[in-house]
């Protein structure tokens, strides 16, 4: 009986808490003789880790979009790229974005790759002198274990609707009209890459040829190419954000992705995990998938 008038009491006083919070919150968000208190805000967005899914990004971007007390918004990116498509969806949200409010990109230590791809649509980027960028360009990897299987004396049967349904097909070997078909796919992701730098950058094309070989730079030689506004860490992210925003008073909030059950009980990417056996319980070993990655 104590403990639980013990938790009662515990739960009142939090209850109370949150409303006298809320209601301070408004106060301060309540206009005085007609002027208007608020502050505004800058939004940081954190992009961390290989990008699989643009769903949880787009998202906090639509949030930070519809909120009209978010004046700016930093992208805080940490990745070596990603998958072709979810990348280029990102891209694309932040080039729209960018044309509501500022959207200032913090490159911490990598963004390189898919992590730039998202980046240059940004209205400024700011990178540190030593972070690692830069890496234009596509790849795509599978295994072949022909020579395996010819050895072991296993045939594998494969039925199929065309010719190329079965293309890097990892029990056969590789059929050099196959790779054509499949170098031309990446040569046409490269070139949208391509021009999704030149065109985020404002840069020729031809200039950006020169250099989209796949290479790595530091910050300051990607500043030298033109790749990057500033050199500098969050803190000069913050100020140049709220520079472009108008707002050299406002507060600086986090947005972060909603969990999913599994992710609160067993820690964030649980549920990615959890999707991963399955899909190796279920024989599916290997996803075939163009990458803007860093490798």
């Amino acid at each position: 009986m104590r403990k639980l008038k013990t938790f009662l009491i515990v739960v009142a006083v939090l209850i109370v808490s949150a409303f006298i919070s809320w209601g301070i919150s408004s106060l301060f968000n309540q206009p005085v003789d007609g002027i208007e208190i608020r502050r505004g805000k800058v939004a940081v967005i954190k992009v961390v880790g290989v990008i699989k899914e643009a769903d949880g990004y787009l998202e906090l971007l639509n949030r930070a979009e519809k909120d009209e007390d978010v004046k700016a918004v930093i992208l805080r990116v940490n990745s070596p790229g990603g998958v072709v498509g979810a990348c280029q969806e990102i891209h694309d949200k932040v080039v729209k974005l960018a044309e509501e409010k500022p959207v200032v990109v913090s490159m911490e230590s990598v963004a390189a790759s898919g992590g730039l791809y998202i980046s240059v649509g940004a209205t400024k980027i700011v990178a540190n002198p030593g972070t690692i960028t830069g890496s234009i360009g596509v790849i795509l990897q599978t295994y072949n274990v022909s020579k395996l299987i010819k050895k072991l004396g296993v045939d594998v049967i494969t039925v199929k609707s065309g010719p190329y349904k079965d293309l890097l097909n990892p029990f056969k070997k590789p059929d050099p009209e196959q790779i054509a078909i499949v170098q031309k796919l990446i040569d046409d992701s490269y070139m949208q890459f391509v021009r999704a730098v030149a065109e985020g950058r404002k840069l020729p094309i031809e200039k950006v040829k020169k250099f989209a070989d796949g290479r790595i730079f530091t910050g300051e030689e990607a500043k030298r190419l033109g790749l990057v506004d500033y050199l500098g860490n969050f803190e000069k992210a913050v100020e140049v954000a709220k520079e472009l925003g108008k707002c050299p008073d406002a507060r600086v909030i986090y947005l972060k992705k909603k969990e999913s059950f599994i992710d609160r009980i067993l820690g964030t990417g649980s549920e990615n995990i959890l999707k991963t056996l399955i899909r190796a319980l279920n024989g599916n070993v290997e996803e075939i998938r163009t990458m803007y990655l860093l490798n």
